[in-house]
């Protein structure tokens, strides 16, 4: 069963000392966005990452940053919410952030079409969400600080 989170997981590397992004093509709604998915019940936050990132990127991630940037998603954006099982009052669900450094080659799931390493400014101008932006910001200034 679903439960009511949502994570979002930026994969980064190093290239020349400059962090880059790696954000993805969703096959379903064409927009880019990063690793983005659901907890399932009796996951942290962190495991459902850590599980998201396998899935969708086919990555081993060990070792995540774990953001401050935090939002809520209106509930009427999954298209399955009614077989959840959460109470009838659950319009907004959080969603957490994280960052990971991604050193090996991204397998892409059934989920995207395609995803790119990006610049900073490359992949904040593709993004939807503000959501992605605003997490994006944050890992960008805490690995510039690196």
């Amino acid at each position: 069963m679903r439960a009511p989170f949502q994570i979002l997981a930026i994969p980064y590397r190093f290239v020349n000392q400059v962090p880059v992004y790696c954000v993805f093509h969703r096959i379903d709604s064409g927009e880019w966005q990063f690793i983005a998915g659901g907890g399932e019940d009796n996951e942290t936050p962190l495991q459902a990452a850590r599980r998201e990132v396998l899935e969708e990127g086919g990555i081993l991630a060990n070792r995540m940053m774990e953001l401050k940037s935090m939002c809520y998603i209106p509930t009427n954006i999954f298209p399955k919410m009614h077989l959840y099982n959460w109470s009838e009052d659950t319009y907004v669900v959080p969603e957490y952030a994280f960052g990971f450094e991604c050193t090996e080659e991204i397998k892409l799931s059934h989920e995207h079409t395609e995803c790119m390493w990006l610049s900073y400014q490359d992949v904040y101008e593709k993004l939807r969400w503000d959501s992605n932006r605003t997490a994006l910001y944050e890992l960008n200034c805490r690995l510039k600080k690196r």
